[in-house]
């Protein structure tokens, strides 16, 4: 147990750390910033953008006239790091439980409407009865395959490549935790994403949407919160170059000026893989991504999803779930590299034909905006779960943060903080 005394010394807790500096502004890095400021340490953080968020933010689009997030985002349960972050943050009351505590899916072939819950530990008993309807017992087996799977195989070759609950369940949950479609998807990495969830029981399935939108619930209070423990944040700094000098970091050369490292400074880079490989040669990145496609219509009124729920995932569609708050009605779809080659005028289009039919609309598009991610996650593929880059390098000062690093988890929100909490407590040690 700690004592006492050490909990009242940041210098026994942070070792000999003078200054972490974190590069990117991101949830990942500031996750990081977060987790090094509460034990302590003194936190300089940079952002080459004027806001902070990268690809979890809010902003208020002309256009529609609201404030939207650039991309829709469902937590579980489950997601144990993102909790204790809003929990750090005193901010867990800016997402809210879906309830009925189920996700509901709407079947556009034939109009079926059912209801995914989360069971009480073993393995199958959140299948209530056959939810689903149409499984059969021998496809729900297929989900022993997927237990046993070894590292090469992907979804399709575990629960597909065909079937009513592959088709209606495991292809979209799959291609939604993974950004993946699920022939090439890696079966490992979705089969720690349902032991997380699904599969855990005990409120781990649970899904929960943020109150007002991302900025509100992980953005802005985290930067109240660095702001009160002395955490200067640069916007509008981009590293251009990191110096090397023997075993680690020297220096960290600004578009604007230069940054000399002390003896005892550490560096986290949470930036992109990209930006990361232009700055840290060597490092393991993926080669591969995928985008998703978000649409945000006006509605000319408040409007229900059916039997009222917040969120809703569709099957047989071109759009994949739909999100609603108040007269705004979100579209996400994942993997959508085709999708986001057409023009925006025909994604709204494509997407609003199917919103029009869950709503009981008229077919002419809203108001609208298209929101393009296109290189929104790495293809979470078989190859890139054998490579991921950990977030130690070969320096001893510099660490790596972002949802790309290796975290066991998908690239999604709780992956990112992982990611963060796991290169502060690192360059502290």
């Amino acid at each position: 147990m700690q004592t006492a005394r050490a909990q009242a010394d940041p210098a026994r807790r942070i070792g000999a750390v003078t200054v972490l500096h974190v590069i990117g502004a991101g949830l990942a890095g500031l996750a990081c910033a977060v987790t090094a400021a509460t034990a302590g340490a003194r936190v300089q953080l940079y952002e080459a953008a004027r806001l902070a968020g990268g690809r979890c933010r809010s902003f208020h689009d002309r256009i529609i006239g609201r404030t939207i997030d650039n991309g829709n985002h469902l937590i579980l349960g489950g997601n144990l790091e993102t909790f204790r972050y809003l929990d750090m943050l005193g901010a867990r009351d800016r997402v809210m439980a879906v309830d009925p505590p189920s996700l509901p899916f709407l079947d556009l072939n034939d109009g079926s409407l059912w209801r995914l819950r989360s069971g009480p530990g073993a393995l199958l008993p959140w299948f209530k009865g056959g939810a689903v309807p149409g499984t059969t017992r021998r496809e729900l087996l297929r989900l022993f395959k997927l237990m046993a799977a070894g590292p090469r195989a992907t979804v399709a070759q575990c629960l597909g490549p065909a079937g009513t609950l592959y088709e209606r369940l495991w292809e979209p949950l799959s291609v939604s935790a993974l950004n993946t479609e699920a022939d090439a998807a890696s079966a490992a990495l979705f089969r720690r994403t349902l032991a997380q969830s699904l599969l855990r029981g005990s409120g781990a399935g649970r899904p929960f949407i943020v109150r007002e939108g991302l900025g509100h619930a992980f953005i802005e209070p985290a930067l109240d919160f660095l702001g009160r423990h002395g955490c200067e944040v640069a916007f509008g700094r981009r590293l251009g170059a990191v110096e090397f000098s023997g075993s680690g970091v020297a220096a960290l050369q600004f578009s604007d000026a230069p940054v000399a490292l002390g003896s005892a400074d550490r560096v986290v880079l949470a930036v992109p893989p990209w930006a990361a490989l232009d700055l840290v040669p060597g490092l393991a990145v993926p080669a591969e991504s995928r985008a998703i496609v978000n649409a945000h219509f006006r509605l000319a009124a408040p409007a229900h999803l059916p039997g009222g729920a917040h969120i809703l995932g569709l099957v047989g569609g071109l759009a994949q779930w739909i999100f609603m708050r108040g007269d705004v009605a979100s579209v996400t779809v994942s993997a959508g590299d085709a999708l986001a080659a057409r023009t925006q005028e025909d994604i709204a289009a494509c997407l609003w034909r199917d919103v029009a039919r869950v709503l009981d609309l008229p077919d002419e598009p809203p108001p609208h905006r298209i929101i393009k991610e296109r290189r929104a996650t790495p293809a979470q593929t078989p190859d890139f779960v054998a490579h991921r880059q950990r977030s130690q390098t070969a320096w001893a000062n510099l660490f790596l943060a972002g949802d790309w690093t290796e975290t066991r988890l998908p690239a999604t929100i709780e992956g990112a903080i992982r990611s963060g909490v796991r290169a502060a407590r690192l360059a502290l040690a």
